[in-house]
């Protein structure tokens, strides 16, 4: 038999046990909440290419100094709910003498497949393809005719696909996507030609 001293002590043990329940079951994040926030802060829309980090250089082998195709480029953390995607390459440095509105369009394409993590080196991603300011289909390499110029990489994520036909300009794209962005992403090179 447990004497009296014994119970006081199993019912404070019992106490402690049944209040750390609680304190778990009402605090504001477990583990488990903070792992999952953070995979999806990580899991965000992003583009990368192995050849040149955010911000630096693109290698002159993708430009017109070189073999003018396409770097590698990775898609991560396409949202659910994406039925689409969308890629645009600009340049946003040219001179004004060569486009009033400042801006250069080497790449479009749209209506990508949301399953799409990758378009590899040399290559076109499945989709439609809108037409550069140059005229081009295909992607255009950086040929900057003054000084350095950035090379911004869009990527877009839509709840839809563009009626469009092949050829469209930029300005009509981002027409048709406007109100159909869920989430977007960007990746700046830069280029001085030789």
């Amino acid at each position: 038999m447990m004497n009296k001293r014994s119970w006081i002590w199993a019912i404070v043990i019992v106490l402690i046990v049944i209040l750390s329940f609680v304190k778990i079951a009402h605090s504001p994040k477990t583990d488990d909440e903070d792992f999952k926030n953070n995979l999806e802060k990580n899991m965000a829309l992003q583009i990368s290419s192995p050849q040149f980090e955010d911000g630096g250089n693109i290698p002159s082998k993708y430009t017109c100094d070189g073999d003018n195709t396409n770097p590698e480029f990775n898609m991560n953390g396409v949202p659910e709910g994406a039925i689409s995607l969308a890629l645009i390459m600009d340049d946003p440095d040219v001179p004004t003498n060569l486009r009033e509105d400042g801006m250069w369009d080497h790449w479009i394409v749209f209506n990508i497949p949301p399953q799409t993590t990758k378009v590899d080196e040399n290559s076109e991603p499945e989709g439609v393809h809108g037409s550069g300011t140059a005229g081009n289909a295909n992607y255009r390499g950086p040929c900057p005719p003054d000084r350095e110029h950035r090379y911004f990489f869009k990527l877009y994520a839509l709840d839809t696909m563009l009626d469009l036909p092949e050829g469209v300009s930029k300005k009509e794209v981002e027409d048709a996507m406007k109100g159909h962005i869920i989430e977007q992403a960007e990746l700046v090179g830069k280029y001085n030609k030789k």
